[in-house]
C-alpha cells in the first residue's frame, strides 16, 4: 500500500526526473555540449528544493538521498540518448516543464507544512521549489527567465499551492489533494501556453 509519504517521495523523485530531461534538453537552444547539457539538468533539477531547503534551515535532501542522484543522472541519460526524438516533438521542452513544476510546487508545499512554515509561507516556498531551478538554467544560458516574462508560470505554482491548501483543510486525503492540485497547475500552464495566454504589464 503506497502510503501519503511514499506518494510525496515518489513524486519528488519523478518531478527530479523530468526537470533534469528539461534542463539537459535546453542546452541545444545554445549547442552546448554534453557535459554543459549534463550540468544544465543538474542544476535544473536540484535548483528549487535546495534553495527552499536553505531557507527551511535544512541540507538539501538530495545531499543525503543518492535516489535524488539516480534520478536525476537517469534523466540526464534519457535526455542525451533520445534528445534529437525528444526535442523534435512538439512542446516537449514545455511539457516536461510543465510536469516537473506540477510535481515540485505540491512537494515544497508539503515539506514547508512539515517544517512549520505558515500557509502563505508554504504557498511562496512551493512556487520557490518549482520556479528556481528554470530561473537558474535560464540565467545559466543567458535568457531571461520565464518568471520574468508575461508567461503564466509562476502564477500556476501560486493557484496550485493555494488550491492543495485549501483541499488540506478540506480535510481530503493528501494524495488526492496532491494529485488534484498539480492537476491544476499543469492544466493552467499548459491552457496558457496553448492559447497564448499572458499576464498584463506594467504600462
Amino acid at each position: 500500500m503506497i502510503t501519503d509519504a511514499n506518494y510525496f517521495y515518489l513524486s519528488d523523485l519523478l518531478g527530479t526526473l523530468f526537470f533534469a530531461i528539461s534542463g539537459t534538453l535546453s542546452a541545444k537552444r545554445k549547442d552546448i555540449d554534453i557535459f554543459g547539457a549534463a550540468f544544465l539538468g543538474f542544476v535544473t533539477a536540484i535548483g528549487g528544493g535546495s534553495m527552499r531547503d536553505v531557507f527551511l534551515n535544512l541540507r538539501p535532501v538530495w545531499v543525503n538521498d543518492s535516489n535524488y542522484l539516480i534520478a536525476i543522472f537517469l534523466g540526464i541519460l534519457i535526455a542525451i540518448i533520445f534528445n534529437r526524438q525528444l526535442y523534435g516533438y512538439y512542446r516537449t521542452l514545455t511539457l516536461f516543464d510543465a510536469i516537473g513544476i506540477s510535481f515540485f510546487t505540491i512537494l515544497g508545499v508539503q515539506k514547508s507544512l512539515n517544517y512549520e512554515s505558515n500557509v502563505y509561507a508554504a504557498i511562496i516556498f512551493g512556487m520557490f521549489t518549482a520556479v528556481c531551478g528554470g530561473m537558474i538554467r535560464d540565467i545559466l544560458l543567458n535568457e531571461t527567465p520565464l518568471i520574468f516574462k508575461k508567461e503564466v508560470y509562476a502564477t500556476a505554482c501560486l493557484a496550485g499551492g493555494l488550491i492543495y491548501i485549501l483541499l488540506v483543510h478540506l480535510n481530503l486525503d493528501l494524495s488526492w489533494a496532491a494529485i488534484i492540485a498539480a492537476g491544476v497547475v499543469f492544466l493552467i500552464r499548459m491552457t496558457a501556453v496553448k492559447y497564448r495566454l499572458y499576464l498584463p504589464r506594467l504600462d
